[in-house]
C-alpha cells in the first residue's frame, strides 16, 4: 500500500473521530466545541499512541477520555490518587447520563459487589480506581477478565522524583498497566510538569505523543500582599470574605495550627466556614468536605495540598495564609479557583518569615536523602524568588513551567503603581558583605542566606562561630535592621538576578549583575506598601456576578436557590447539577422552551431531561 494512501485512510478515519467526538461533546456533556489541546489528545489516544497531556487546572483534561471512553469499545480504567476526586467524577459522569463506577476501600460489600458486576456485565463504561487496588491480586485478575480499551494516569505528576507530589505506588501501577492482557492504549494527564518533569514521564511512560498548552488561566487574577503580620492577614481574610459573601473560597495554611486558629477566628466573625487536615478524624474531615461541597459553608481553611481530589467548580477565589513549598504545589492549589472558566482570583499574603516553616518541613520530611532535601530546598527557593520579584506574577509561573508569556496586565504587579523606592545603598551593603563572606572560604561555598542576614545584623550564630564572620569589615553594617527585612531584601536580589543560590546548603554568591551594582553604575530599585487592609481588599476583581444587570441577577440568584435546595433533597454536589458558568449563561439568555434550553453552554440530552422543565419554571418565576 502506498504511503499516500495510508495517510488518506488515516485521514478519514480522524475526520470521522472528530465528527463523532464533536457529536458526544454537544449531547453528552452540552459543550459546541472543544477546547485548546483537547482534539489532539483525542486523536493520538484514538490512533493508539501512547499519549502525554498536559493542561491547565480547569482546562478540560477530563474530557479528554471520557470522550474516547464513550467512543471506545469496551471499558476505560482512570487511574487516580485520591478517593474524593473519583467519587466527584463518578458523580458528574452519571448525572451526563454516562455509566461509570469506583472501586475503592470505603465501599461497603454491596457496592462492591453492585461495581463488579456492572463491569462483569459491561455496562460500565469508566472504571475509578487508585493505584494501589490495582495492585491487588484480586482486582488485577478481575481486570484481566475485562475487555479493556484505554488506561489513564491522572494526576502523573506523581509518577516523577522531580514532581511536587511523588508516590512510589504509581511505579507499581505503571508496570501492571504494561502487562493487561488486553493491551489497551494509555494516556497520561497532568496540569503540573516542568520541562524536567515532562522529560522523566515520557521516558517511564515510553510517550509518542505529548500535549501540552499553555498554563495560563485568562480567568485567574493572580495577586500577592505582602507586608502583612498575623493580626493582618486576619483581618484582610475577614475584609475580603464579607466583600464575597457567599461565594465559595479556600484558605490554605501551613500548619494545623494556624489553620484551627484561623478556623475559630472565622466563625467567631459570623462567617460559615469549617477546617480541613490530618490532624482531624476521618469523619470530622469527611464532614468538613462535605459541607464545601455541598454548599453549606462559605469557606474551607485547610492544610496545603486540600483540593487536589475535589472538582468543585465554583470556587471563586483561593487566598494561601502562608507560602507554599513549591511553585508547582502553588499552582495546583491555586488551580481549585474557577475551573468553570468564571472570574477568579488567587491571593498570596507573602512574609518571608513564613518561609521559616517551609524549611522547617523540609529538614524534617520522612525522606531524608541529600537529594531529595536538596531538590525541595531548589522548589522553596524558587517560591521565595516569586515572593520577591516585582515581574509580572502569572509569567513568572509560565517562565517556571518553560513557557514564556506576555505580561498579563491584571495581576498585582501588573497593576502596581506605587512609586519604587532606591534601594541601592542597602543592596551594596548586602552584596558586598557576600563578597566578603565568600573570600574567607576561598572564594567557595557561600554561606547561606540566614546567616548571611544574622551577620550582618552584627550576630554570629552559635555554630559558626569558626568561621570567624564577626572579622570581616562587613559584619553588623546592617545592625538595627530587623531579621527578616534582610532576608526579604536578599530574596529580592535573588529574584532579580543579583545574587545566586548555588551548592547542596543554599550559599549565596554574585550573579553577573551584581558588579554593576557595586561600582554604582546600576540602581537598585523597589516598590514599597503602605496601603490600609481595605485599600488591599478592593484591588481585586469583581464579583462573578458583576456582569449581570439586576433583572439577571436575580434569575440567577432564584437558579442557585433552586439548585442548593435540588442538592439537599437529591444528595448531589450544587456544582455538579449544573455549575455557576452554565447558571450564569442561563441568566443571561434566559431560554423559554426546550431547543433554547439545549443551546446553553453545559446541558447535554440526560440535564435537560432531567432538569429542563424545572429550570424554565424558575426562570419564569423570577422574571
Amino acid at each position: 500500500m502506498a504511503d499516500g494512501e495510508i495517510c488518506f485512510r488515516r485521514d478519514l478515519k480522524e475526520a470521522t473521530w472528530v465528527a463523532t467526538a464533536l457529536e458526544t461533546l454537544k449531547q453528552t456533556f452540552g459543550y459546541e466545541s472543544f477546547r485548546d489541546g483537547q482534539e489532539e489528545i483525542i486523536n493520538a489516544v484514538m490512533n493508539g499512541e501512547r499519549t502525554l497531556g498536559i493542561m491547565p487546572t480547569g482546562g478540560g483534561k477530563s474530557l479528554t477520555y471520557q470522550i474516547p471512553a464513550l467512543m471506545l469499545p469496551g471499558i476505560t480504567i482512570v487511574i487516580s490518587p485520591l478517593l474524593s476526586l473519583m467519587k466527584n467524577q463518578v458523580d458528574e459522569l452519571r448525572e451526563a447520563g454516562v455509566p461509570a463506577v469506583t472501586l475503592n476501600s470505603t465501599q461497603n460489600d454491596d457496592e462492591y459487589c453492585a461495581a463488579m458486576n456492572s463491569l462483569l456485565n459491561e455496562e460500565a463504561k469508566l472504571l475509578y480506581m487508585a493505584p494501589e487496588r490495582l495492585g491487588s491480586e484480586g482486582t488485577y485478575n478481575l481486570l484481566n477478565r475485562l475487555p479493556i480499551s484505554l488506561v489513564v494516569i491522572d494526576e502523573v505528576h506523581v509518577l516523577s522524583q522531580w514532581g511536587h507530589d511523588f508516590r512510589p505506588s504509581y511505579l507499581a501501577a505503571v508496570g501492571l498497566i504494561n502487562n493487561l492482557e488486553s493491551a489497551p492504549r494509555v494516556m497520561a494527564l497532568t496540569a503540573t510538569a516542568t520541562e524536567r518533569v515532562q522529560a522523566d514521564l515520557e521516558e517511564m511512560l515510553h510517550i509518542q505523543h505529548t500535549v501540552r498548552t499553555s498554563v495560563v488561566r485568562d480567568n485567574l487574577t493572580i495577586r500577592m500582599e505582602k507586608g502583612l503580620n498575623k493580626k493582618g492577614k486576619e483581618d484582610f481574610i475577614k475584609t475580603y470574605i464579607k466583600e464575597h459573601r457567599g461565594e465559595s473560597g479556600i484558605i490554605y495554611a501551613p500548619t494545623r495550627k494556624t489553620v484551627d486558629a484561623l478556623t475559630e477566628s472565622l466563625t467567631a466573625a459570623g462567617i460559615k466556614a469549617v477546617g480541613y487536615h490530618a490532624g482531624m478524624s476521618d469523619e470530622k474531615r469527611a464532614q468538613a468536605q462535605d459541607d464545601f461541597i455541598y454548599d453549606r459553608t462559605d469557606v474551607v481553611g485547610a492544610a496545603n495540598g486540600f483540593g487536589m481530589g475535589i472538582n468543585k467548580s465554583n470556587v471563586r477565589y483561593v487566598i494561601h495564609y502562608g507560602i507554599p513549598g513549591s511553585v508547582e504545589a502553588y499552582y495546583q492549589e491555586i488551580g481549585r479557583a474557577g475551573r468553570d472558566g468564571l472570574p477568579s482570583e488567587a491571593i498570596l499574603l507573602y512574609a518571608a518569615a513564613d518561609l521559616q516553616t517551609q524549611r522547617f518541613f523540609i529538614d524534617n520530611s520522612d525522606n531524608q536523602t541529600p537529594e531529595y532535601q536538596n531538590l525541595q530546598r531548589v522548589k522553596l527557593q524558587e517560591m521565595a524568588n516569586y515572593g520577591a520579584t516585582q515581574m509580572c506574577l502569572q509569567r513568572y509561573i509560565t517562565r517556571y513551567f518553560g513557557e514564556d508569556t506576555p505580561d498579563c496586565g491584571r495581576c498585582s504587579n501588573c497593576l502596581d503603581t506605587r512609586e519604587a523606592v532606591d534601594i541601592t545603598t542597602d543592596a551594596q551593603k548586602v552584596l558586598s558583605h557576600v563578597v566578603r563572606m565568600l573570600k574567607s572560604r576561598g572564594g567557595e561555598n557561600g554561606f547561606g542566606k540566614t546567616v548571611t542576614a544574622e551577620t550582618l545584623r552584627g550576630k554570629v550564630p552559635d555554630n559558626f562561630a569558626w568561621a570567624n564572620l564577626d572579622q570581616l569589615p562587613t559584619f553588623g553594617i546592617l545592625r538595627g535592621t530587623p531579621r527578616v527585612h534582610i532576608i526579604s531584601l536578599i530574596d529580592y536580589l535573588i529574584a532579580e538576578g543579583y545574587l545566586r543560590v548555588t551548592g547542596q546548603y543554599a550559599g549565596l554568591t554574585l550573579a553577573p549583575d551584581a558588579m554593576a551594582v557595586l561600582k554604582g553604575e546600576r540602581k537598585v530599585m523597589r516598590r514599597q506598601d503602605i496601603r490600609s487592609i481595605g485599600d488591599r481588599v478592593r484591588a481585586g476583581s469583581p464579583s462573578t456576578r458583576e456582569d449581570l444587570d439586576e433583572q439577571q441577577r436575580n434569575v440567577f440568584e432564584a437558579l442557585r436557590k433552586w439548585r442548593l435546595e435540588l442538592a439537599q433533597v437529591t444528595e448531589i454536589p450544587p456544582f455538579i447539577i449544573f455549575n455557576d458558568r452554565t447558571l450564569v449563561e442561563l441568566a443571561k439568555q434566559q431560554p423559554l422552551n426546550d431547543a433554547e434550553l439545549m443551546a446553553v453552554s453545559g446541558i447535554g440530552e440526560a440535564k435537560a431531561e432531567r432538569y429542563g422543565a424545572d429550570v424554565l419554571r424558575v426562570i419564569a418565576e423570577s422574571k
